[in-house]
């Protein structure tokens, strides 16, 4: 079985045989992986009304478990965007009906964003919708597969996580 990659490995070992193109064998997949991946998922959010930084940050809220509410901040950090970009999403989250503001009782100065009844649902059909979907791409690796390989990209994926800028956790 042979993808695009492979071809592209190959013109590189042509063009440039003092070159160890190894790496790309690995991240060329990967990457073209994650944008055939980020289209079918905004397709998905797209049926159900979401945009990609909303199915992010009411997914935060709703995994928090309930009451399903957050501060900024931990929401900032969770989807790794600036508090600017924060306020703006939530802003528009609220304008949306799909969160709301409350006061936060151990902060005066703070808030807390709650997921609301609608966003609850949004976010619940959106997930079963990209679960199924992404259940069907796996379909024809055995499980045996599929946990090695979330194995081995954790492996990859661990050490960025935690590198300057990333989650430290």
């Amino acid at each position: 079985m042979r993808d695009e990659v492979d071809g592209l490995i190959e013109a590189w070992r042509s063009e440039r045989p003092d070159v160890d193109v190894t790496p790309l064998e690995v991240f060329s997949r990967v990457s073209r992986l994650a944008r055939h991946l980020d289209r079918a998922r905004r397709t998905v959010f797209t049926e159900h009304s979401l945009e990609p930084w909303e199915f992010d940050v009411l997914a935060e809220l709703r995994r928090s478990g309930p009451p399903y509410e957050l501060s900024p901040g931990r929401l900032l950090r969770a989807t790794l965007v600036t508090s600017g970009t924060m306020t703006n999403r939530v802003d528009r989250l609220a304008a949306a009906g799909l969160v709301r503001r409350r006061p936060d009782p151990a902060d005066k100065r703070g808030v807390l964003v709650r997921l609301t009844g609608q966003g609850a649902e949004r976010i619940d059909a959106a997930l079963a919708s990209l679960v199924s979907y992404e259940e069907s791409l796996l379909a024809p690796m055995p499980d045996e597969d599929r946990e090695r390989l979330a194995s081995l990209l954790r492996c990859l994926l661990v050490p960025l996580d935690r590198g300057p800028g990333g989650p430290q956790g």
